[in-house]
């Protein structure tokens, strides 16, 4: 496929599963269940977090967390006594325990009460044409307040050439302006085109095969070289095309 071809059938793919169908398998659906702004972005940045492995796993243990926290994730975080911290004993999801949930409490109340919420920081730190260097800034504020060693690896850093997958999946759902009711588009003070891909297997398989990626891991590297051929065919709201590639590869991916 020459460009105008593969843009063409990119956009096919976005309008075919950028949908509110796409919600009800898919993590973004906890985030869903609350209207409050900061509900909203710790409900999602919890859900990120442990977005990884079986996909039902994901959404149990993510309704779960939300269980332990009353459904009111931010008035949780700003208002628990230590003893409350006791419901989390137990909780696990793969390697994310709650030790390492606890912290997480302790760290976006930190940032609330600090810095402003966790869009003031990835304002403060935007670069203008990407948000992987406010995401490592990010991580070093979160892990400020003294921490478990073993939790610091729930947070990506792109600058350690890691592909963030799930931290730039979490600002797609902040940021990105979507009419379809998917993504929330709640942080209007950072711009949708400095967005990255979260890519993973699925996503990065896709690229490969549509010639959008060439580099055979899926680090920062390779998120650069798929940010910037994204952009080229949409350079004011380049991560639509996660869609696309994630439909293709874990919805058709006989095709590929």
């Amino acid at each position: 496929m020459n460009k105008k071809e593969l843009k063409s059938f990119l956009d096919y793919k976005v309008e075919q599963y950028n949908t509110p169908e796409f919600i009800d398998s898919d993590p973004i659906q906890i985030p869903h269940l609350f209207s409050k702004k900061e509900d909203i972005e710790i409900a999602g940045f919890l859900t990120a977090t442990i977005a990884w492995g079986n996909r039902k796993s994901i959404l149990k243990n993510s309704k779960k967390m939300m269980d332990l926290m009353g459904h009111s994730p931010y008035t949780f975080i700003m208002e628990h006594k230590p003893e409350d911290l006791d419901r989390l004993e137990g909780f696990v999801h793969r390697t994310f325990n709650a030790e390492d949930l606890k912290y997480f409490i302790a760290a976006l109340r930190n940032i609330y009460v600090n810095h402003s919420g966790l869009e003031a920081i990835f304002e403060k730190f935007e670069n203008k044409n990407s948000l992987q260097p406010a995401i490592h800034k990010f991580k070093k504020i979160f892990f400020e307040l003294p921490h478990p060693v073993r939790t610091t690896k729930h947070v990506s850093d792109p600058l350690k050439n890691s592909a963030a997958k799930r931290i730039n999946m979490f600002l797609r759902w902040m940021v990105r302006k979507d009419n379809k009711g998917v993504d929330f588009g709640l942080w209007n003070s950072i711009s949708p085109s400095a967005l990255s891909c979260p890519l993973d297997v699925h996503s990065g398989n896709v690229a490969r095969q549509l010639g959008v990626l060439k580099r055979k891991m899926n680090d920062s590297k390779a998120l650069n070289e798929l940010d910037n051929n994204l952009r080229k065919l949409d350079p004011q709201d380049p991560v639509k095309y996660d869609f696309a590639l994630f439909g293709l590869g874990v919805f058709e991916k006989d095709r590929f």
